[in-house]
């Protein structure tokens, strides 16, 4: 047990990102929206770091009986899914009952695509709306769209979970990372900006963030088409 205190203390970081939803949950029945999305960006922080670090030890080999990818999915789909399903809820963005109702289908949506075996392509990106909407409802608590449009921004992620079409990752897509990588860098510096300014941002952050999100929503389209013209 001494010889992989390592593991389980990153098994242990992995397992905090469900106490850090617990307070998020919280604070979203409390309505405190910036503790809500400051707990979510550091559950997104520790998810950045835990896969590698566990690589790095080789987790998996030194106690292969415990799951650590399950564990992740598991708080992965708090976090990324519940947790901002009840946001959208209680926001006020929706009137009822199609708040409850928006928030349903992310929680059934993103629990599906979670189940999904091939939501990786070979060059790493995703297939489909990769449910990250921890990131989706958090810019529509920024933009504060009416009520149509937020619906309808629900239901094209919705629907795009399940179509061929690709999203990148970030950090493993290797065609434009560099350009990729800058822009997360980006939309995690406009993110504090925008809870600094409890989520109401003037136009010049909102425009910037506009731009950003319009690059991660085609940059998949466009190395998948690129991708297949070359082949």
């Amino acid at each position: 047990m001494a010889n992989n205190l390592g593991v389980w203390a990153v098994h242990l970081l992995t397992a905090s990102g469900a106490a850090i939803a617990l307070v998020a949950a919280v604070a979203a029945v409390n309505a405190q929206w910036q503790i809500v999305f400051l707990c979510l960006g550091i559950a997104l922080i520790v998810d950045g770091i835990d896969g590698p670090i566990a690589r790095r030890l080789s987790v998996r080999e030194r106690v292969p009986w415990f799951d650590g990818e399950i564990l992740d999915l598991v708080i992965d789909y708090t976090t990324y899914v519940l947790v901002p399903a009840m946001v959208l809820s209680m926001s006020g963005l929706v009137t009822q009952p199609w708040a409850t109702a928006a928030g349903i289908v992310i929680a059934v949506v993103g629990a599906l695509y979670f189940a999904d075996t091939r939501m990786k392509t070979p060059e790493q990106a995703f297939r489909g709306f990769p449910a990250v909407w921890n990131a989706v409802v958090f810019q529509l608590m920024v933009y504060k769209f009416p009520q149509p449009v937020t619906l309808a921004i629900v239901v094209t992620f919705a629907v795009l979970t399940f179509l061929p079409v690709e999203f990148v990752h970030p950090l493993r897509v290797k065609r434009l990372r560099p350009i990729t990588f800058a822009m997360a860098v980006a939309w995690a510096v406009l993110a504090i900006l925008c809870l600094v300014e409890n989520l109401n941002p003037g136009p010049v952050i909102l425009t910037l963030f506009s731009i950003v999100n319009i690059y991660f929503a085609l940059v998949g389209v466009f190395l998948q088409i690129t991708r297949r013209r070359s082949a």
